[in-house]
């Protein structure tokens, strides 16, 4: 087998390559759990080298833990959602968190065969926590996602136990994430690369809402000469490089994404959010090939959605659907740096059979990102920036980001769903703006109506 010879280099995030990664900001840790009250956890599990002997290893595998409401999701429960862009692949629990669009268990993360063991674990540690599950309270359904490591890992020998299901709930914490070789992304490869778990978020400028959101990938996917990188095709002159280094031929791969967001959505809302995150998928090469699985959860904190209430109704926020856009392209940002996290923070491994993944060459990086960096450098990195040239008639609400407040910004003139513009002055008979604050405006004893904040000429009933 011909191997590369590793980098000797620290990993590194894939911002501090100085990717072009998108207009947004990340947050505070560029994590999912900047995200207030997400919590992530990983149990890891490496043992044994050498050839495959199912049962016993060697063995790269592990679970990924994720906890929205800082763990109380059973009792507090949040608006969830998803979307399904090729489905060969499984995250259980996922049929009833579209029919009912509520998150009420962690999120756990493994490879395929250790699916129904990690439900189980999930499920004794609920029960524990609240007993009167399944009598008092309803049953539950883990949301338990999956990809296959065989390439690398024992995967028939089901190595995982409930023990290493309560280590990652149990060092779940907010903070940074640890990537890479970690958690359910131990034994993952992406685009014949070390892959694994990445993370990113992005924190919108408070005239689009000051909303944070957060992405967490399990990255298993894709092909060497597909890879994008900042929109770069390195795959492409990498693959004559490692042309001789032996890749997993029998599976394309898959991918889980988690996506978390304080903004208030509902269910429909996050699932239409969800589904943006398979554009930031393909930016770094995948076509969801036919045995790959591209299988997205999200929630969103906003708004608690109790278990127990004497109350026939509860109250959500809700964000507009024509707010919805910085969101969208937020999280596919975030999805693409989420993955690239993955491969650059990877470190090489060699598993079952002597099967070797190598990790993404960070100098070869480097090399590309020089060679652009006058192409880079010489565009303005303005959020707001549009192809039409600027006029005197450019939208008062157009998204800029720290050129204007708050209160400044003022709602939206897109039309609704509908296809109808939003009304400009009140229909017949319906109180206008002023009846909030003024009471009805009354005719005169002439019978003519005065002007409205709407209507300067003003309008008559009456006589001239």
């Amino acid at each position: 087998m011909v191997r590369i010879p590793e980098e000797t280099g620290p990993r590194v995030r894939a911002r501090e390559l100085g990717l072009p990664l998108g207009r947004f900001k990340p947050g505070k840790f560029n994590a999912i759990t900047d995200v207030e009250g997400v919590l992530v956890g990983h149990s890891t599990i490496i043992q044994g080298e050498g050839p495959l002997r199912p049962g016993h290893g060697p063995v790269r595998t592990g679970v990924t833990a994720i906890l929205p409401n800082l763990g109380n999701i059973f009792m507090d429960r949040m608006s969830g959602g998803g979307f399904v862009l090729n489905g060969a692949g499984e995250v259980s629990g996922m049929t009833q968190l579209m029919e009912w669009g509520l998150i009420e268990t962690p999120i756990l993360l493994t490879n395929t065969m250790a699916v129904g063991a990690v439900s189980d674990g999930v499920a004794r540690y609920l029960v524990q926590r609240y007993p009167g599950i399944g009598d008092e309270h309803d049953v539950i359904i883990p949301v338990v996602g999956e990809c296959d490591d065989s390439w690398l890992n024992d995967i028939s020998g089901r190595h995982v136990r409930q023990e290493h299901v309560l280590e990652a709930i149990n060092n779940a914490a907010t903070g940074p994430v640890r990537e890479g070789n970690v958690g359910g992304g131990t034994g993952m490869v992406t685009c014949d690369f070390k892959g694994g778990i990445g993370t990113s978020s992005r924190k919108l400028p408070e005239v689009l809402g000051g909303y944070t959101l957060g992405v967490l990938v399990m990255s298993n996917f894709g092909k060497m000469h597909n890879l994008r990188v900042g929109g770069l095709p390195v795959g492409e002159v990498l693959a004559e490089k490692f042309k001789n280094t032996p890749h997993r031929g029998k599976s394309y791969g898959s991918i889980i994404a988690v996506v978390a967001t304080d903004a208030p959505l509902l269910s429909h809302q996050i699932n239409r959010l969800c589904k943006r995150v398979g554009l930031g998928i393909g930016r770094v090469g995948s076509y969801a090939a036919h045995g790959s699985g591209e299988i997205v959860v999200g929630f969103s904190t906003a708004n608690i959605i109790p278990r127990r209430t004497q109350k026939m109704v509860y109250k959500m926020k809700i964000l507009l659907d024509q707010r919805l856009d910085p969101l969208y392209e937020a999280v596919m940002e975030a999805t693409e740096e989420a993955i690239l996290n993955a491969m650059c923070m990877a470190t090489p491994m060699t598993g079952v059979n002597d099967n070797y993944s190598p990790a993404l060459p960070l100098d070869e990086v480097r090399r590309f990102v020089d060679a652009c960096r006058p192409i880079f450098a010489s565009v303005k990195k303005r959020p707001h920036q549009t192809s039409a040239p600027a006029s005197k008639e450019r939208p008062s609400d157009e998204d800029r980001e720290g050129e204007v407040t708050v209160s400044s910004a003022l709602p939206t003139n897109v039309r609704g769903a509908e296809g109808i513009p939003f009304p400009t002055r009140p229909a017949p008979n319906e109180p206008g703006p002023e009846a909030d604050r003024e009471g009805p405006l009354m005719p005169d004893s002439r019978g003519n109506v005065p002007p409205g904040p709407d209507d300067p000429e003003g309008s008559s009933s009456g006589s001239p």
